[in-house]
């Protein structure tokens, strides 16, 4: 099996204010403060959680 594709997904953008559901979103993603990121496989679940909260994290190819 080929590497896998890889994205790395930082939050630009606080989750106060957000729905409860975002907030755990950006949680089950790794995400904890400001401008902190993690790397995470590119498969269709981490891309439906991504677009939950799209409106506060980057998404970069890697």
């Amino acid at each position: 099996m080929a590497d896998a594709k890889k994205i790395k997904i930082t939050l630009v953008r606080s989750v106060a204010g957000t729905l409860p559901a975002q907030r755990k979103t950006v949680k089950a993603l790794g995400l904890g403060k400001i401008d902190s990121s993690v790397v995470h496989e590119y498969n269709p679940s981490t891309l439906g959680m991504v677009r939950v909260v799209a409106h506060l994290v980057k998404v970069e190819e890697m």
